[in-house]
């Protein structure tokens, strides 16, 4: 080859946009390397390294980081092999600091007798590549961990939706027997079984809030007020423990949402990140909240010993605890709790490093609302001490619902009226009982559900006072209900005084 040929040749090498490097066999003496390996590898060939001991010098790793074993490189398995191998699992960390993804194509070079002289490796850059699939798969796998958490959201909401539905029955039957008791014994047992439903209330709340049925009445909230709402509460209650606040005071800060639900969130949050710092000496919590980017941002971070990457999948699972013993024994419900509110304000949490570089930061992000956040409601008035006339009509597909709330309203004054479903609802409607003031409406019933039930009474009857109840609605059925004139929503399990109250509202 003449001087000429061999510069040409170099030339059109190291215009080549794949990195090319020879070496010698079987040692691994470096020949050549072109321009474009240099770019990607962020040096030049070197010629004082040979087999054994290429890893270091030119900075190979595995895709996690690990040093690149030297007998899997490349050279070495060509060699061995005899063959074009192709090795795609390689990261090159740069003099840099930089890294760079490649895919290695290594053909050994034979002379005339068939002995390997040489071996050429063709470096190509795939970062995007690998980006693009990193992305892809964590996709797949937020994707795969909704479904499950939607299976498992589901068969929990209607767990609770049962149980509610249950409990609510005890709940009105102790109150009104706790009522009309002259002993004062039995009447402190009826009241400590009104307080007992009342703590299965809270679990089924809690299913609920995973389940993404627990929001009924959605408005403009400044999250930052939720915050501050809550800050003397949170520093009284956790005294041994500093917490600092970092808030937004910014009305961009807005969300449409429930601002008991979003308390709830804050309040799973800290306490959380309190369990998280028990055994830490310079314990501390920070809940910041900040605007970005069309988004409202919640973060609590602590200084614990943060979370494993191998449960981080499962800590928003119902039931899925790692205080398995004592008495600060998790229920497994706080997480998932938050989880469900988060997605049913189309949010989303994502789990990040927390404190000094220790802990974790629990990363809640809601969308942005166009309008600001109303007060918040005057105190609801007392329950007005006259008895209540008329007939309400109480419509749920559930028996002893139906039988609780009808002693619940004869207790109150009013009579009942009974309806199994919806179309028997609207029958009694049709029959225009002169007598009737209201209709107590269930949200979730089989076959006509409470929307249809409401939509055709109001055709009958455009005038009359409609009162939607549910442990287990969404928000958008209730509000939107609401906005065509229901009078008011009464959520399961509810007291005798928040029925009598809600209904004299809707009647007056």
């Amino acid at each position: 080859m003449s001087p000429s040929d061999h510069d040409i040749i170099h030339a059109i090498a190291d215009d080549l946009p794949v990195g090319i490097w020879v070496a010698r066999a079987p040692g691994g003496e470096f020949v050549y390397a072109n321009r474009t390996f240099a770019e990607i590898m962020g040096q030049g060939g070197r010629d004082d390294v040979a087999v054994g001991g290429y890893s270091e010098p030119y900075g190979i790793f595995t895709r996690d980081g690990r040093p690149y074993p030297e007998h899997r490189l490349p050279f070495v398995r060509a060699l061995q092999e005899g063959r074009v191998v192709v090795v795609d699992d390689i990261t090159i960390h740069r003099p840099d600091r930089t890294r760079v993804d490649v895919r290695a194509f290594a053909r050994p070079v034979t002379d005339a007798a068939g002995a390997v002289t040489h071996v050429v490796i063709a470096f190509f850059d795939i970062t995007r590549e690998v980006a693009a699939e990193k992305a892809r798969a964590e996709s797949e796998k937020r994707l795969h961990r909704a479904q499950r958490l939607e299976a498992v959201g589901t068969l929990a909401g209607g767990i609770a939706h049962d149980f509610n539905n249950l409990i609510f029955g005890i709940k009105l039957l102790a109150s009104e027997l706790a009522a009309n008791e002259p002993n004062d014994g039995r009447r402190a047992s009826l009241e400590l079984i009104d307080d007992l439903t009342e703590r299965s209330a809270a679990l089924t709340r809690s299913l609920l809030g995973f389940a993404r049925r627990g929001k009924h009445r959605a408005a403009p909230v400044a999250l930052d007020d939720v915050v501050g709402a809550m800050r003397d509460m949170l520093e009284r209650t956790l005294t041994a423990i500093e917490i600092d606040f970092e808030l937004a005071a910014d009305h961009r800060g807005t969300v449409i949402g429930d601002h008991s639900q979003l308390e709830q969130v804050v309040m799973n949050l800290v306490v959380n990140a309190r369990d998280a710092v028990r055994e830490v000496a310079d314990a501390r919590i920070a809940v910041r909240t900040r605007t970005a980017a069309g988004m409202v941002v919640l973060e609590v971070a602590d200084n614990g010993p943060g979370i494993p990457h191998e449960i981080r999948e499962r800590v928003f699972e119902p039931y899925f605890t790692t205080k398995m013993q004592g008495a600060e024994r998790g229920t497994g419900l706080g997480l998932a709790t938050v989880y469900g509110i988060v997605d049913g304000h189309r949010g989303a949490i994502e789990i990040a490093e927390g404190l000094e570089g220790r802990g974790t930061t629990m990363r809640v992000t809601l969308p942005a609302a166009d309008q600001p956040a109303e007060t918040a409601p005057a105190p609801a008035a007392a329950v007005a001490t006259t008895r209540a006339e008329g007939t309400i009509l109480v419509v749920d597909d559930d028996p002893l619902v139906r039988r609780a709330v009808a002693t619940a309203l004869e207790s109150l004054g009013y009579h009942a009226l009974l309806a199994a479903s919806g179309a028997e609802a609207v029958e009694i409607v049709r029959a225009r009982p002169a007598a009737l003031r209201a209709i107590l409406l269930d949200m979730v019933m089989p076959r006509m559900s409470g929307t249809a039930t409401f939509h055709a009474v109001r055709e009958l009857d455009p005038a009359i006072a409609v009162v939607l109840m549910s442990g287990h609605a969404s928000n958008e059925d209730v509000q939107g209900l609401i906005d065509l004139g229901a009078r008011g929503f009464v959520p399961k399990p509810y007291s005798i005084d928040a029925l009598a109250r809600t209904l004299r509202e809707a009647i007056e």
